[in-house]
């Protein structure tokens, strides 16, 4: 591990299957991409469709999630035969639009929750910035989302940090990833509607855009 590196590396993938695609495709996709879980740097893996999108501009239809110790072990999942197989046979054929955002969770980790368990609710959250915006900024805006478990208790974990893959990242430099027990909780943060834009409030004037989508973490496979 890098001497500058204190936390969890996150790793986010948003797909957009192709419309009309064979539903036995889709299913193999997610499947495949479940499947990676067993690579030995994988730490947690989840992939599944997606539950809301509240993006107008980004319509993504699926998402993957996974949790690695480090950089290194992220870039040795990244190349492994496996995944590379993956991403050819059952991925690239039936989507017309992918991004990807990875982050290392600053200040390390704050609970035991390495990997969510099924029918959690997912929030990830990605911000596009201004322009000429300091470190400063950054940090403000992440102490901020941070600061949301402590507003929210239907928060079970949340994490923040600047990506560090900008290359598929269509510009978003900060992202955040919220777990909540359920939809239903998810649900109950939204209702708190006065509270909710008090917070966007503080960072608003900072952002280019936003957009959030929602999943849900499926139950494993039967074997």
């Amino acid at each position: 591990m890098s001497s500058s590196q204190t936390g969890l590396v996150e790793h986010v993938v948003l797909f957009k299957v192709k419309e009309n695609t064979d539903p036995s495709k889709v299913n193999a996709m997610v499947t495949e991409l479940n499947s990676l879980a067993s690579i030995d740097e994988v730490l947690h893996l989840s992939a599944g469709p997606v539950f809301r999108n509240r993006s107008s501009s980004l319509n993504f239809t699926h998402a993957l999630h996974s949790r690695y110790k480090t950089k290194e072990d992220l870039e040795a999942y990244v190349a492994n035969p496996s995944h590379v197989g993956v991403v050819k046979e059952s991925v690239l054929p039936i989507i017309e639009d992918a991004m990807a955002v990875d982050w290392i969770v600053n200040g390390g980790y704050e609970d035991d929750l390495v990997a969510p368990p099924p029918g959690s609710a997912i929030r990830l959250s990605f911000l596009k910035l201004k322009e000429s915006l300091g470190d400063e900024v950054k940090s403000e805006i992440l102490g901020v989302i941070k600061g949301l478990k402590g507003d929210f208790p239907e928060i079970k974990q949340i994490t923040c940090g600047e990506n560090f893959s900008p290359a598929r990242a269509k510009g978003y430099s900060l992202a955040s990833f919220a777990v909540f027990p359920g939809v239903s909780e998810m649900d109950a943060v939204d209702a708190k509607e006065e509270l909710v834009n008090s917070r966007k409030e503080k960072i608003k004037e900072y952002l280019e855009s936003v957009f959030v989508v929602d999943y849900v973490i499926p139950a494993p496979a039967s074997l």
